[in-house]
């Protein structure tokens, strides 16, 4: 096939998850109902800790900015792909594409990273109790978010510049229900070698370095946990990073098991069924497994439930 550039490429066509038209409307249901899961679950994650005062403390107002990168996340693919199957028009022009990429690059690396910081956090507060209050302060918090969101902006247009330099071929249909970056690569006619590099480079220091933290951070924590003589001291002590630790075990099991299953089958549409678990039903279930596991949010949430309207 004849390549064209990019830019000369108008628009794009997303075949999504299934183009049999008897399972159309069985998606639409199950992709809305599972979309407003996620944005009220973790609206009401947000309004509980806001509407609390005792939940102002560093945890929680990490867990409010995850609940708000999570609905970011899911908005940023969720109602376009409803938009496509109730209208039946895939068709995503060129300028959408690179936004879509841009905000799904943004949020999914702005996810690690607060995870990263979340498990910074448990660490000071079970590793060194008595400094936790100097240490995890408001402005070192406000400072960690920020950093976590301008190397998120810097991801998200890096990848963006170097799609907009990408040659490809007359083909291009995406076998996916968004603009995936990795799926791109598979329309490109050019050498993207290098390329190719620079976004494993950046991919091993932008996920790497918090999946280290993360790392660090629990060791640190089990050894410190182990070390408590008394078994009621021990559940204590593990019950405050429970519902975090159940959260970086789902996001990144479901993240590595897209890339595994899409190095194990040929077909690219396992790989777009695979992005679900980790961009759609992963921040759907955060909200479930922090009030669920913690006593706290609970607390807040059956008291804003149960307000008088």
């Amino acid at each position: 096939m004849d390549p064209q550039n990019l830019t000369h490429v108008s628009e794009f066509l997303l075949l999504g998850l299934s183009e049999d038209p008897e399972l159309q409307p069985l998606l639409f249901g199950l992709f809305l109902s599972m979309y407003l899961l996620t944005v009220l679950g973790n609206l009401f994650i947000i309004l509980a800790v806001s509407s609390n005062l005792h939940l102002h403390i560093p945890m929680y107002f990490f867990l409010s900015i995850l609940s708000m990168v999570d609905i970011g996340f899911t908005s940023v693919t969720i109602p376009k792909m409803l938009m496509d199957i109730h209208t039946h028009h895939r068709i995503i022009s060129y300028g959408d594409c690179l936004i879509q990429l841009s905000f799904f690059v943004f949020f999914g690396c702005m996810d690690n990273l607060l995870l990263a910081v979340m498990a910074y956090d448990r660490f000071v507060a079970i590793c060194q109790p008595l400094h936790y209050p100097v240490i995890m302060n408001p402005n070192l918090c406000v400072f960690m978010v920020l950093v976590s969101f301008f190397l998120s902006l810097l991801d998200s247009q890096l990848h963006c510049l170097m799609v907009s330099q990408l040659t490809f071929c007359t083909e291009v249909e995406i076998p996916h229900f968004f603009w995936d970056p990795s799926q791109l690569l598979n329309l490109v006619c050019s050498n993207i070698t290098t390329r190719k590099i620079l976004v494993y480079i950046i991919g091993a220091i932008l996920a790497g370095v918090p999946v280290s933290v993360i790392l660090f951070s629990y060791t640190q924590i089990v050894s410190s946990i182990l070390r408590i003589p008394l078994s009621g001291g021990k559940y204590k002590a593990f019950s405050t990073c429970g519902s975090h630790l159940s959260v970086v075990c789902l996001f990144y099991g479901t993240a590595i098991g897209v890339y595994l299953s899409s190095a194990v089958s040929s077909s690219l549409r396992s790989g777009a069924a695979a992005t679900v678990m980790y961009s759609v039903v992963t921040p759907m279930l955060n909200p479930f497994i922090y009030s669920l596991r913690n006593r706290d949010i609970k607390r807040a949430l059956q008291r804003l439930l149960s307000r008088p309207a």
